[in-house]
């Protein structure tokens, strides 16, 4: 049975279908990543609340994505139905006491708890880009975006501000282009329009302030539970290309934010990554590698990461041979590529004389697993069958009425409700327009009424006729600039070269952001 320093995931059968013995995930490994696969239906969101109930309980603060809303349920106490209470008598997990756990509920759209933001700079050009899936030369030019910014300290926090500074990097193409490279106005006019896209999407509400403060999901209660932050997906999975960005780009700043701590006793946080293939559908070679330098390198900041998926063929091989700890629920395999599922699933286990690990993997029930997690000195256990154990909290969703009162006892609850608009590129772009809009007009003003000689016949301002009832002749244009128009045009040259604060992005291009 479990204890202080593992967590109980169930009971391995034998041959005959005996209980065996008890399966356990130790805490000291808990940083070592993992993996939950399975078809649909046969038990892996049940799999993931016992684990992120097992990690809470341990004083580990957890993250997770809820995509169907079945997760919610990890809020409130569960109760005591026929099916859970055998499945309890099955794996001897005596007692069998009910639970309800600290969650808070987040939402990108704001709609099904509190809103989660990261502004434009935290964000970057690289992950931007793949969130708009630019091409290669726009992708240049959102790279020059952001160089630009950091010359000329122009804080890009929403989506106004971004728009605001492509804008005027097209305006001042020729100038740009002779510093960084061609800026073409069409591949600026494409990239506005891709904003414009994600805006009539929603990522307005994602962009923007107050940001997300990394300590918000990483709480831990009075009594030393840990906090489970539960992400609300089901909207967010329409669009799969933001849900994977967000989530490349919190772990992205919890690698920039989270000290180095080696191996501790226990996760600083975990992080399950609930349809993980979306992360890496399409995505380009630079980007899956970033992905997997990210995985190997957060464990030594304290941090698991969970990825929970329908086949192991959809998370890259440099990156499945990081993750120790295992769940594998049944796949079907019908098709070549299922068969071949199969096979890498089950080559991927400690061999168990006692079974053919291939065979098993399809004839799995609803809420058996083959599992294998790391024992002593971080060697891969033997793989078992596993009857999973019954979940101690509400096994479904929870109602909106009682979503509505745990957002309202929220820890976090007014601190992101509302949004602030703060100075940034969109208003210091134009005060400087403005200005220079001003500095010009005084200019042709004083230069209209700048006095001149009056020799006849030679450009008398004088409106009045002279003798004969003539009037002088109009003074003859002329092509030199005066000294005002030359000086308001040296100072709009010379914002453009400004240099401003130097910002230091972090490993997937993202702003360290200032506390």
């Amino acid at each position: 049975m479990a204890d202080d320093k593992s967590i109980f995931i169930g009971a391995s059968r034998k041959l005959d279908d005996s209980y065996q013995r008890a399966e356990q995930l130790l805490l000291q490994y808990g940083n070592r990543h993992g993996l939950i696969t399975g078809a649909t239906g046969t038990g892996k969101t049940v799999s993931l609340q016992i684990l992120a109930e097992g990690f809470s309980n341990a004083g580990v603060p957890v993250f997770c994505a809820d995509i169907k809303g079945d997760l919610s349920g990890i809020a409130m106490m569960g109760t005591a139905q026929d099916f859970l209470v055998k499945r309890a008598e099955q794996v001897k997990l005596d007692p069998y006491d009910f639970q309800e756990f600290p969650v808070i509920f987040w939402d990108l759209f704001g709609e099904q708890g509190h809103p989660i933001r990261a502004t434009i700079s935290e964000m970057g050009p690289l992950l931007l880009s793949r969130l708009m899936n630019l091409s290669e030369a726009q992708e240049g030019i959102m790279n020059i975006a952001f160089r630009i910014a950091d010359e000329e300290g122009l804080l890009l926090l929403d989506l106004k501000d971004l728009q605001a500074l492509l804008a005027n990097i097209a305006e001042r193409a020729d100038e740009i282009g002779s510093r960084y490279g061609n800026v073409t106005k069409p591949s600026v006019g494409a990239i506005q329009r891709t904003l414009l896209v994600l805006e009539q999407q929603g990522a307005a509400n994602f962009f923007g302030e107050p940001a997300l403060h990394i300590a918000d999901i990483m709480r831990t209660t009075r009594d030393g539970r840990g906090a489970i932050s539960v992400l609300a997906a089901d909207k967010l999975m329409m669009n799969p290309r933001l849900y994977a960005t967000f989530l490349l780009w919190l772990m992205s700043e919890l690698f920039e934010e989270l000290p180095e701590v080696g191996d501790p006793e226990r996760p600083k946080l975990v992080f399950f990554f609930d349809e993980a293939h979306l992360l890496f559908e399409d995505a380009p070679k630079v980007l899956v590698d970033r992905v997997e330098q990210v995985v190997r390198l957060i464990r030594s900041k304290g941090v698991g990461v969970y990825f929970v998926t329908q086949n192991p063929l959809d998370i890259p091989e440099t990156v499945l041979a990081q993750l120790g700890n295992r769940v594998q629920h049944a796949l079907r395999a019908y098709t070549p590529r299922e068969q071949k599922a199969v096979r890498t699933a089950a080559d991927t286990f400690r061999p168990n004389p006692d079974f053919d690990c291939a065979t098993a993997i399809t004839q799995l029930g609803t809420g058996e697993a083959l599992v294998s997690t790391l024992e002593t000195k971080g060697v891969p256990s033997m793989v078992q069958r596993t009857l999973v154990r019954p979940p101690s909290s509400r096994l479904g969703p929870i109602t909106p009425v009682e979503r509505r009162q745990l957002i309202a006892e929220s820890p976090v609850s007014g601190q992101y409700d509302q949004t602030v608009d703060r100075e940034s590129a969109f208003e210091m772009l134009q005060k400087k327009a403005k200005e220079a809009q001003d500095a010009e007009e005084q200019a042709q003003q004083a230069d209209s009424g700048r006095s001149r000689w009056t020799i006849p016949g030679f450009g008398n301002d004088d409106p009045a006729p002279q003798s004969g009832g003539r009037r002088a002749p109009a003074p003859r244009p002329s092509n030199r600039q005066t000294v005002a128009e030359a000086a308001i045009k040296s100072v709009v040259r010379s914002v453009g070269s400004s240099v401003g604060r130097a910002i230091v992005r972090g490993i997937l291009g993202s702003l360290a952001r200032g506390r």
